[in-house]
């Protein structure tokens, strides 16, 4: 590919602790709904890249699960797509807030410290506290991460977004694009329907249900005036498949109806879905079930 000098690109990666707003600051970013965004921890479970094109630069976004401490395969699984993104990074985003401790998770935070890549702090939901609790917590971090760049925002209001990006743009090598300059994302168009339907349970279920929950889409049949898909809701017990389902299968309902609505605003195209739901017994503690859902 024939490209004038001066084309920038490179791999901007998004980390830091569960809930402090890295997939609203993603699709912040993109501009585009690509990480699925709920107040609830561990929303994330994937390293999904978002890709931004100009015409003289290519910005691949990364957002990565929140990062914790492992209790079971699949939280280790999310953990190492976490320290993958310090890894191969030409821009470390490190994402707080105004709620989150700088004392959490200290041994990832010291992994960030000692990258080599250029560090930019993101302080997000600026717009809930006060400058003097604002200043306070950029002190906590200058000492913890004497060089990174900091940045406060609020990536809801869109509030210093603009600002981040000019230096995002400005810390890029030189290089041609890693990807097609039309693409958006690396992700298919299934992994977006199994992630607003994943959206959609846990937004309508409480406590363990929308962990113990993953979703896999068996049928995507695209044709000219609509998009036919059957899904499968996979759930670790018996009793877990009754809550989904819910009285009279009103619960399946809702989460399927509330899907398709998404689904058709993200493909801009008539959607039909169907939703069922199968036992999985401890899927999140299997090693082949997980390589099967992309948990390599």
């Amino acid at each position: 590919m024939e490209l004038n000098m001066g084309h920038k690109s490179g791999f901007v990666n998004i980390t830091g602790n569960p809930n402090v707003g890295k997939s609203t600051l993603m699709n912040a970013l993109v501009g585009e709904r690509i990480s699925i965004i709920t107040s609830k921890a561990q929303t994330t479970r994937h390293r999904i890249l978002g890709i931004v094109n100009g015409a003289d630069f290519q910005i691949v976004y990364s957002d990565t699960p929140g990062v914790l401490k492992p209790n079971y395969k699949l939280q280790n699984a999310m953990l190492n797509f976490s320290k993958s993104a310090l890894a191969d990074a030409d821009v470390l985003i490190y994402v707080t807030d105004i709620f989150d401790s700088p004392t959490k998770n200290a041994d990832f935070v010291e992994q960030v410290k000692q990258n080599a890549a250029p560090i930019i702090l993101v302080i997000n939901k600026i717009d809930l506290t006060t400058q003097e609790k604002l200043i306070e917590l950029v002190e906590k971090w200058e000492t913890l991460l004497p060089k990174a760049e900091i940045f406060p925002i609020s990536a809801q209001e869109r509030f210093g977004i603009d600002n981040l990006l000019k230096r995002i743009l400005q810390l890029l090598p030189e290089s041609p694009p890693y990807f097609d300059k039309e693409q958006l994302t690396d992700k298919p168009a299934r992994f977006f329907v199994t992630e607003i339907i994943r959206e959609k349970i846990l937004l309508n279920y409480d406590r363990e249900i929308p962990y113990s929950v993953e979703v896999e889409v068996e049928q995507f049949i695209e044709k000219e005036n609509i998009i036919n898909i059957n899904a499968i809701i996979y759930v670790e017990r018996n009793s877990q498949k009754g809550i989904i389902i819910g009285h009279g299968g009103k619960m399946l309902k809702k989460v399927g109806k509330e899907a398709r609505i998404d689904i058709e605003a993200f493909f801009e195209k008539k959607v039909f879905i169907e939703l069922y739901v199968k036992v999985e017994k401890d899927w999140r503690n299997r090693e082949s079930k997980l390589k099967s859902f992309g948990y390599e």
